[in-house]
């Protein structure tokens, strides 16, 4: 057992290691810990399968480096954790930013680990407006939330993102659960990587991802609106589907978790036999 898994440049990356059988590997969210996957990992780990997360640098219990927000380093994080325990077969679940993760883990270390692939409300494959992505979000807006909140107050804008991050029907006490996670991460960490996720292309990378992907999305997802986000995924995608909540919002791990957590375990179970649904 590795209770602390080192990167390829010495940081220092928490993490957890739950059950028996055939791996899947959790990615969180951007500002969010591996906390937040817990109930996801103990629906799966109850099932039969060994559930592994950790938290990003800079995030949760993980040291804060202050360097190392790239996605080719935290692509190489992955790899620390796929390789120090020597996952193989392994179903990869990423969420938000952590999609980015993801998709970069495969395509600068090969799917030799890997069964398949989760994008949950993801983030790739452009977010910013270019001249040959004309449909993405202005560069202003990604500076003006990062000058006027992140800097600032990010509190504040925690607080008035609650909704629509989850819908009103969401308990005050898983509210304030994911407050707290937010909170605890680096402040630092979040202004750099979020710079890496508004930036970031991942649209050539995409086309090379060969094996079995899934994307679940929210279609009231305000944070990664679908068709900026998993439908060109989708398109990119040579072993790609889609499945849509379409009365989710982004953090449907916890407004959806009973329906996602089906859908993991049948695609998990289904990736480990090859034929997954």
């Amino acid at each position: 057992m590795h209770p602390t898994i080192r990167s390829r440049d010495g940081v220092a990356l928490f993490h957890r290691d739950w059950g028996q059988g055939r791996p899947v590997v959790f990615v969180a969210s951007w500002s969010l810990p591996s906390d937040s996957w817990a109930y996801q990992m103990l629906a799966l780990s109850e099932a039969g399968l060994r559930c592994v997360v950790y938290d990003r640098r800079g995030h949760g219990q993980s040291q804060d480096p202050g360097r190392g927000y790239d996605y080719d380093t935290l692509a190489d994080d992955l790899a620390a954790v796929m390789e120090t325990l020597d996952l193989r077969d392994a179903t990869l679940v990423g969420f938000s930013m952590a999609c980015g993760e993801v998709v970069r883990y495969l395509t600068r270390h090969g799917a030799g680990r890997v069964a398949g692939a989760v994008l949950i409300g993801t983030t790739t494959p452009c977010l910013m407006q270019r001249s040959d992505n004309p449909n993405g979000l202005d560069p202003a807006f990604f500076e003006i939330f990062r000058r006027d909140w992140l800097m600032r107050d990010f509190p504040g804008w925690v607080d008035a993102n609650m909704e629509p991050f989850v819908t009103p029907e969401t308990s005050a006490g898983l509210r304030n659960w994911v407050r707290d996670m937010a909170l605890r991460s680096s402040l630092q960490a979040l202004l750099e990587c979020h710079r890496t996720l508004a930036a970031v292309d991942l649209r050539e990378e995409m086309r090379r991802i060969t094996v079995p992907t899934l994307l679940i999305h929210g279609g009231r997802d305000a944070t990664s609106p679908l068709a900026l986000t998993a439908q060109p995924s989708l398109a990119l995608l040579p072993n790609g589907r889609l499945s849509l909540y379409e009365d989710a919002p982004h953090g449907l791990f916890l407004t959806h978790r009973e329906r996602l957590n089906a859908d993991l375990l049948a695609f998990a179970v289904g990736a480990a036999l090859g034929t997954p649904r």
